[in-house]
C-alpha cells in the first residue's frame, strides 16, 4: 500500500495547488519513487489511498499499467494511518505486504531496502516489520528518534525524556493479523505498533543506505541536492 491521503501542510505553499504525492523531486514524483520502488521489489498490485486534491492524484495514475493501481477514495474524511488501510484490509491479501509513505525516499544500500525486509520477514514471531535509519545522519530530519532495537531486532519505543537511535522509514510489512479490535474513529499506526510492542511482536531493520524524510520544501531543495551529489 502507499500511503498518499495527507494534506501536506508542512510542505506548503508547494501544495496549494497540487497534493504532496505529486510533488517531482529531481525530476520524479515521490508518488512514482515508491511506486517504482515497489515494483522492483515485485510487487504487482498496489493499493493509493487518496484525499487531498484526489482527482490529480487519480489522473496522474490512469495511464499506469504496473504495478497495477487500486485507488482508495478516502474524500469525506482523513482516515490516518491505521484507518487507511484498515479501510483496504480485504484487498490487501492474508499474508503480510508492504506499506510505504509517498513522502520517504531513499538511496539503495548494497541490498535493496524492500528486500531486505522481506528477506528479515518472520511471521512465527512478527507482526510488523519496520524499516529504520539512524536518527542522527538521515537527511531531512531532526527530531530524538523513535525506537531502540534489541539485538534480535525487537523494537521498543524511546522515553518521553531520551533520544532513540533510530527513525522510522514509513517502510514497513505488516500482518493483516494486526488489525483487529479497531476503533471506530481514524486511527494512527503508533495504535497497532505499541500492541504490537507489548506482544513483543514488533521488529525493525537497520537499513543500509539513505533515508530522506521530503517533508517541507527546504527538505526537498536539500534532498534534491544530495541526490544530484551522490549521482553516479
Amino acid at each position: 500500500m502507499m500511503m498518499a491521503a495527507g494534506l501536506g501542510n508542512r510542505m506548503r505553499p508547494l501544495t496549494d495547488t497540487r497534493p504532496k504525492p505529486l510533488i517531482e523531486l529531481a525530476g520524479c514524483t515521490l508518488l512514482d519513487r515508491g511506486l517504482a520502488r515497489l515494483e522492483a521489489a515485485g510487487v504487482e498490485t498496489v493499493v493509493v489511498n487518496v484525499h487531498y486534491l484526489a482527482e490529480m492524484i487519480e489522473n496522474h495514475l490512469s495511464s499506469r499499467t504496473v504495478p497495477h493501481i487500486v485507488i482508495s477514495y478516502e474524500r469525506d474524511r482523513l482516515l490516518d494511518t491505521g484507518g487507511g488501510i484498515a479501510n483496504v484490509l480485504g484487498q490487501l491479501g492474508d499474508e503480510a505486504f508492504f506499506v510505504v509513505n509517498s513522502d520517504s525516499v531513499w538511496r539503495e544500500g548494497d541490498v535493496p531496502l524492500l528486500d531486505q525486509l522481506r528477506g528479515a520477514w518472520d511471521g512465527t514471531k512478527m507482526d510488523c516489520l519496520l524499516a529504520l535509519a539512524p536518527t542522527h545522519g538521515s537527511l531531512g530530519y531532526s527530531g530524538s528518534g523513535d525506537f531502540q532495537r534489541a539485538p534480535d531486532g525487537r523494537l521498543a519505543r524511546r522515553a518521553d525524556d531520551a533520544s532513540a537511535p533510530y527513525v522510522n522509514t514509513g517502510a514497513y510489512l505488516v500482518h493483516p493479523r494486526l488489525f483487529t479490535d479497531l476503533p471506530d474513529e481514524p486511527f494512527s499506526m503508533n495504535l497497532l505498533w505499541d500492541r504490537a510492542i507489548t506482544a513483543g511482536r514488533l521488529y525493525g531493520v537497520a537499513m543500509g543506505g539513505l533515508w530522506m524524510h521530503v517533508g517541507t520544501p527546504d527538505a526537498l531543495a536539500e534532498a534534491e541536492a544530495r541526490l544530484i551529489q551522490l549521482a553516479p
